[in-house]
């Protein structure tokens, strides 16, 4: 006689932060929980994030730090979980934290601890986890979700998508959070890197002699500006400033940096009042690291004193120090990518719960949804309040 699969409240696709914050918000509901992921160890990115601390949320969470199709979508998830819960179940935990700039919080030890606390909030939910167990197939019918998974199968009226998005392949990223969703009548809006240095060509060669040269600067592309430091690399552009502006670029578009975002209109001018004879590598060398400063002036060709420049000459270089064009010719892709942008289509998806509106019970969360933060924790913080969101709904 065959034996029928096991039976549950609720299955979730991917231990992730996600995953994990759903489950564990369903098993202390009372729900019967099973969690299922091909992975050998749970929160695999929560371990690598951050340097090692988990980045785990920024005190500056809105929704108008993300980036979606509909950019009102993560309003109600986001509203409901705050930051500060999230802090507050640290703190439950006893896990020291620190907060770094621009709001970002860490763990004053390793993110281990969140994945710990992440596993003990499971099991005070009594929720069952199947690590390293690849899903074979996943079918729905007569209300019910079945899979099959390591010589397993399971069925429960509820599926949580929660395998996430296309980064980072070698840490066992796949697009299955897509296929399903397809499978399943949703659509995906097409995913792309995001939070990823560029690569830049031949006309930017000059720039890449500068490797391991850092710099506070403006980074813009399109309408969109940040203010972070930037860092140049063997094959181009990275640093915060610049993995902020990547998840809005798009192929064939420049990126301008201000290199001088403190100077004043007309600072160069004023100089050459003040110290006629000065030279523009010397006035840019007291301003940013020296082999930047030799690369820029050699860019411009201002190689006499700042006193044998017309003003109007000295306004263009302002001007172009200020949006100094620079043209990748692609991202270090998916590889070294630290989230997707794209997705789960939100327009498929209830906003109060994450549930598909076609397909009652099916759920999708966390970085499988088209819903993608800034740098510094926004990405965590949606991980949580969307795993909250769809384990109070399940």
């Amino acid at each position: 006689m065959t034996q029928g699969p096991e039976t549950f409240d609720a299955i979730i696709l991917g231990a992730g932060g996600a995953g994990m914050m759903c489950g564990a918000t369903a098993g202390q509901r009372g729900k019967a929980v099973l969690i299922v992921d091909h992975a050998e160890a749970p929160g695999k990115k929560i371990l690598i994030s951050g340097g090692g601390r988990c980045n785990f949320t920024n005190v500056f969470t809105g929704a108008d730090r993300y980036i979606s199709a509909n950019p009102h979508f993560a309003k109600s998830a986001l509203g409901r979980y705050r930051p500060e819960d999230f802090i507050a179940l640290v703190e439950a935990h006893r896990i020291a934290w620190h907060e770094k700039t621009l709001g970002q919080l860490f763990c004053d030890g390793s993110a281990r601890q969140i994945v710990d606390m992440l596993l003990e909030e499971c099991a005070a939910g009594k929720v069952n986890i199947a690590l390293g167990e690849a899903i074979s197939s996943v079918d729905h019918a007569d209300g019910l979700f079945r899979i099959a998974f390591g010589g397993r199968l399971a069925a429960a009226p509820a599926l949580v998508i929660a395998t996430g998005g296309l980064s980072i392949p070698k840490m066992g990223a796949t697009g299955f959070a897509y296929d399903l969703a397809r499978k399943f009548g949703l659509k995906v809006v097409e995913p792309r890197p995001a939070l990823v240095p560029f690569t830049l060509g031949p006309d930017d060669a000059l720039f890449t002699s500068l490797s391991g040269v850092s710099a506070d600067v403006i980074a813009r592309t399109g309408k969109t500006a940040f203010r972070e430091a930037a860092l140049f690399t063997h094959r181009g552009l990275s640093g915060p400033a610049i993995l902020q502006v990547s998840s809005y670029w798009r192929h064939r578009d420049p990126v301008e940096i201000d290199f001088l975002p403190d100077q004043p209109d007309g600072w160069l001018r004023a100089l050459k009042r003040d110290n006629a004879r000065l030279t523009l590598r010397r006035a840019l060398s007291d301003r940013l690291p020296d082999r930047l400063a030799q690369a820029l002036a050699d860019r411009i060709g201002a190689t006499g004193e700042l006193g044998e420049e017309k003003d109007a000459a000295l306004a263009q270089v302002e001007r172009q120090l200020a949006r100094w064009p620079f043209h990748p010719n692609g991202t270090e892709g998916f590889a070294k990518a630290e989230v997707t942008v794209g997705g789960i289509a939100t327009d498929g998806l209830s906003s109060q719960t994450m549930e598909a509106r076609r397909l009652p019970g099916l759920y999708a969360i966390g970085e499988a949804v088209d819903v993608t933060g800034w740098l510094g924790g926004y990405n965590f913080q949606w991980a949580w309040a969307s795993g909250v969101a769809a384990g109070q709904a399940v």
